[in-house]
C-alpha cells in the first residue's frame, strides 16, 4: 500500500456561523501536479490554508507524510513548502541573504545552509542574481525566488497559490517548466482560477464547490467528464443541410461555413459510419470528421452546478 503524502479527513471549517467547507476528504499518494480548482467563495482557499497550517480547522484532520498537522505542526511542516499568491519576500535583502534567512527559519543545520541555498538557486535559475536586491528583480524572477523559498528544505509536498499571476507569456512558460521539474520528485498542488493553466500544467484535478469536493481524478477524466455529442465534419462539396439531417444517428446540423458542419448525434459510431458511407455514395468528398471535446469552461460550469 502506498504511503500518503497528504491525507485530508472530514475537514470542515466555519467563519462565525457560516460553514466555508464541510466534510472534505481526499488522499494523495503519488507525485505529480494536482490542480486545486473552485469558484470564488467555494472553499478552495480555506482548504489550502488549512493544509498549509495557516488556518486552524474547526473539525477534521490533515496528515502530511502521516504526521498530524494540528498535533505536530513543526514536524509536519518540515515536509511542506508553501508559496502564497503574494510571495513573502523581503525587498531590501539580496537573493542570497533572503534564502539564507529562509533556510534558518526552516531549521536547516548551519553547516548545510550554504549548500542548500546554492542548490535551490541553481534549480530555480536565479544563481546569477544571488547578490541583487530583491526589489530590483523582475516579476518573473521574484516568482522564481518565491518558489525557491518554498522548496529550499526539500519538502515532499509543495502548495503554489496562483504561481503565474501577473506574469507575461514568456515568464508563464518558464514558471510552468520550473513547476514540472519540481514535481518530478515531489507532490505539487497548484491553486489557480485559470483553466488553461490547469490544462497546460496539471496531471490531476481536485475541485471544490460550495465547500465540498465535486471532482477528484486525472486531467483526462476531467476533460471527458461531459461526454461530447457532436462531430465536426469538413467536406469539399456543400450538400443541403436536409440531406445530412436525414442520415441515421444524426440529430441536428449546424452550418459553420465553407462546407464545414457541426453535427449532433444520438449514436457516435452509427452517425460516423453513415456519414462516411453517404459521403462516398453522393460524392461529398469528406476531408475531415472528428468527435469534438467539451471545453474546460463547459466542464467547470457543469461541475459548479453540483
Amino acid at each position: 500500500m502506498e504511503e500518503s503524502i497528504i491525507k485530508v479527513e472530514h475537514l470542515s471549517h466555519r467563519y462565525s456561523i457560516q460553514w466555508a467547507i464541510r466534510d472534505i476528504n481526499f488522499e494523495i499518494t503519488r507525485n505529480g501536479i494536482y490542480g486545486l480548482l473552485g469558484s470564488n467563495g467555494a472553499g478552495k482557499s480555506t482548504t489550502m490554508n488549512i493544509m498549509c497550517g495557516v488556518l486552524k480547522q474547526t473539525e477534521g484532520e490533515v496528515y502530511i507524510k502521516g504526521i498530524n498537522l494540528r498535533e505536530n505542526p513543526v514536524e509536519a511542516k518540515k515536509h511542506l513548502g508553501f508559496l502564497p499568491q503574494k510571495p513573502p519576500l523581503h525587498m531590501d535583502l539580496t537573493v542570497e541573504e533572503y534564502l539564507v534567512h529562509c533556510a534558518n527559519m526552516r531549521l536547516i543545520p548551519t553547516h548545510e545552509v550554504q549548500g542548500a541555498v546554492k542548490d535551490v538557486m541553481g534549480r530555480c535559475g536565479i544563481s546569477h542574481f544571488s547578490r541583487r536586491l530583491i526589489r530590483n528583480l523582475s516579476g518573473g524572477y521574484q516568482q522564481r525566488l518565491g518558489i525557491a523559498q518554498a522548496i529550499i528544505h526539500n519538502p515532499d509536498f509543495v502548495v503554489l497559490d496562483e504561481p503565474t499571476n501577473g506574469l507575461d507569456p514568456n515568464q508563464i512558460m518558464e514558471i510552468r517548466e520550473l513547476i514540472r521539474e519540481i514535481a518530478v520528485d515531489r507532490t505539487v498542488i497548484l491553486s489557480t482560477h485559470i483553466l488553461s493553466e490547469v490544462q497546460a500544467t496539471c496531471d490531476y484535478i481536485r475541485m471544490i464547490e460550495e465547500g465540498q469536493v465535486v471532482f477528484s481524478g486525472t486531467m483526462d477524466e476531467f476533460d471527458n467528464y461531459i461526454v461530447p455529442n457532436t462531430l465536426f465534419v469538413s467536406l469539399i462539396a456543400t450538400p443541403p443541410v436536409e440531406e445530412i439531417r436525414e442520415i441515421p444517428g444524426v440529430v441536428a446540423v449546424e452550418e459553420l461555413g465553407g462546407s464545414k458542419f457541426r453535427i449532433q448525434f444520438s449514436d457516435a459510431l452509427e452517425a460516423t459510419e453513415r456519414l462516411v458511407e453517404t459521403s462516398v455514395t453522393k460524392g461529398w468528398r469528406l476531408v475531415e470528421i472528428r468527435q469534438e471535446k467539451s471545453s474546460l469552461d463547459e466542464i467547470f460550469a457543469e461541475l459548479s452546478k453540483k
